[in-house]
């Protein structure tokens, strides 16, 4: 699956237009021109233009967070973003009045309703169009072909039956926990992760967003800038900014295995000092080691992720065409 661009988005009961001198916002109602509205961006770059990871007891193992996203200096969108989540909704206290004149009105309640239920449809379009985030794109040449890239090695990640973003690591430091861990040198704990075609809920953009996912977290991939969201937490950085590395991960799995993991080893779940099983525990299971691939993505000013997944050349692929974006030319930018 790849991307493709619109000139147009509609925007509640906004219309906004990219054109060759900038973008154009007009209403839903033919020929008014409005001036307000959420404000718009035009990004140009390239040679032509571009318009933007088994759970096991811990055991007294010391765990530290891995996901880190160290709070940056807010660029212009982030700030925007913010902003817009943070904005009122009007519409529930439109129909509130509504449904009030309604009842005041007696016999012509009805009537008031049926009028005043399109003027609450406009004041909720209207709403939804001063929460959104409006950024359009013109994205031509190698930037275009970069970015297609980008979004389909991300999105082809949803074909790994094992997808987990890594949220702790701890080390193992002692006997007692080598043996009771499965002769792990570590541990992890990770959530499910999924790949998918979905931008942040009030960005609305004329480019398909390929998107990583793991519990509140989500990693957005735009054409210019990577937006990490953690709750209402959220951070952006250039391409230019990220480290993107492919490691090659050996995992102990205690749980269900991915049907298109590839088995290297195997241990037992609780093992003596030479590795093998530990005859004090019944019920002492042999368990699979496999080999994932790693996909780190960090940066100097603080973001710092870690994603497993059960096919291998499927995060290599996402670490190159990565690789490719960060080596690209910093866009220039036209607001």
């Amino acid at each position: 699956m790849g991307f493709h661009v619109r000139t147009s988005l509609r925007v509640g009961p906004f219309r906004f237009t990219l054109g060759q001198t900038g973008m154009a916002v007009s209403t839903a109602v033919p020929g008014l021109r409005a001036k307000m509205g959420p404000r718009g961006h035009v990004v140009r770059m390239g040679r032509g233009t571009v318009s933007y990871r088994t759970t096991a007891p811990d055991h007294d193992v010391v765990m530290h967070d891995v996901v880190s996203l160290v709070p940056a200096q807010p660029s212009d969108i982030v700030r925007q973003l913010q902003r817009a989540a943070g904005r009122r909704r009007y519409w529930p206290y439109a129909l509130a009045a509504v449904l009030v004149a309604g009842l005041v009105t007696g016999r012509f309640g009805l009537v008031v309703v049926a009028v005043g239920l399109p003027c609450v449809l406009w004041v909720a379009l209207c709403d939804r169009a001063a929460r959104a985030v409006v950024v359009m794109y013109d994205v031509t040449d190698e930037a275009a072909w970069r970015f297609d890239h980008l979004v389909r090695s991300i999105t082809d990640l949803h074909r790994a039956h094992g997808f987990w973003l890594i949220t702790a690591s701890g080390a193992i430091t002692s006997t007692h926990q080598f043996k009771v861990n499965a002769g792990a040198s570590r541990l992890l704990h990770r959530v499910n992760a999924s790949a998918r075609l979905t931008g942040p809920p009030i960005l609305v953009t004329n480019v398909a967003v390929p998107t990583l996912t793991a519990g509140s977290l989500s990693v957005h991939f735009l054409p210019d800038r990577v937006l990490i969201r953690d709750g209402r937490h959220v951070v952006d950085l250039a391409y230019q900014h990220l480290h993107a590395a492919l490691e090659h991960a050996r995992c102990i799995e205690a749980g269900p295995v991915p049907p298109d993991g590839t088995v290297v080893d195997s241990t037992w779940r609780y093992v003596n000092v030479k590795g093998g099983p530990d005859r004090r525990f019944k019920n002492n299971a042999l368990l699979p080691v496999l080999h994932y691939g790693r996909l780190t993505l960090r940066s100097h000013s603080g973001p710092h992720l870690v994603w497993d997944a059960s096919q291998i050349p499927l995060v290599h692929a996402v670490a190159n065409a990565l690789n490719q974006s960060i080596a690209a030319r910093p866009p220039v930018i036209h607001s």
